[in-house]
């Protein structure tokens, strides 16, 4: 390719990054956190493009009056733009129930544990849950009643989890935090399925059968479906 082919190939990929950081179409590669550098990325390499078509052109120009003529690169060259085109018109889906019931649960001790606000229910992430109901033995969270969100996944047993994938950089690192309902729980339940939860903490847990690590369980009360969250991924461990 030559230099304006180039050019507009990287005018393309700035476009699709500075599209995915507008749309939010970038929660579903990395963590919310990178939206003013994936922009600033983004805007960069368009500008950078249009300085160099602006400078070839000149300078395509300055050839042709001096040879008549100017050398055309082979058209079969910008099908290497359609990769830019899938990624600006696909959306990959969110990690799901599919990864969350082959991985094994990734829950890791807090390092402290905010003072909760005293609204009832109480509204807690499955990480933070998670946290507190294995590793501070649910002092904090005990006698209150509780609001989780998250997606169904069903082990090989038909045992339901509510999970969330959890990140540090990007979807590439995403891992599952699980927790085991227990309780007036919905007789029929479909994978990946975002529910919310209201409940109680319980003592009981379980093991995850794929690494042994703890689940802790949730006794609940009440459980309505409510659509897939802007950002599908739990970032919790980035606070």
């Amino acid at each position: 390719m030559n230099r304006q082919a180039q050019s507009v190939v990287m005018f393309l990929v700035g476009a699709a990054l500075l599209h995915a950081g507008l749309s939010g179409l970038y929660l579903r590669y990395v963590k919310a956190g990178l939206q003013p550098l994936l922009l600033a990325s983004g805007a960069v390499l368009v500008l950078t493009a249009l300085m160099t078509l602006w400078y070839e052109r000149r300078k395509r120009h300055a050839r042709e009056e001096e040879h008549g003529h100017a050398h055309r690169e082979p058209r079969i060259s910008w099908l290497l733009v359609l990769p830019l085109f899938a990624l600006i018109l696909v959306a990959p889906p969110a990690l799901g129930s599919y990864s969350a019931v082959r991985t094994g649960t990734a829950l890791q001790k807090p390092y402290a544990y905010e003072a909760l606000p005293k609204s009832d229910p109480l509204p807690l992430s499955v990480v933070d849950y998670a946290g507190r109901a294995v590793y501070d033995h649910g002092r904090s969270i005990a006698g209150r009643r509780l609001s989780i969100t998250g997606f169904v996944a069903l082990d090989r047993g038909g045992a339901p989890y509510l999970v969330r994938m959890a990140l540090n950089c990007c979807a590439a690192d995403a891992q599952p935090v699980k927790i085991a309902l227990t309780g007036h729980v919905p007789p029929v339940l479909e994978p990946d399925t975002w529910l919310e939860v209201t409940g109680s903490y319980t003592a009981r847990q379980t093991r995850d059968p794929v690494n042994n690590g703890p689940i802790p369980y949730l006794d609940v009360t009440e459980a309505k479906p409510v659509p897939t969250p802007h950002d599908p991924y739990d970032e919790t461990w980035n606070q």
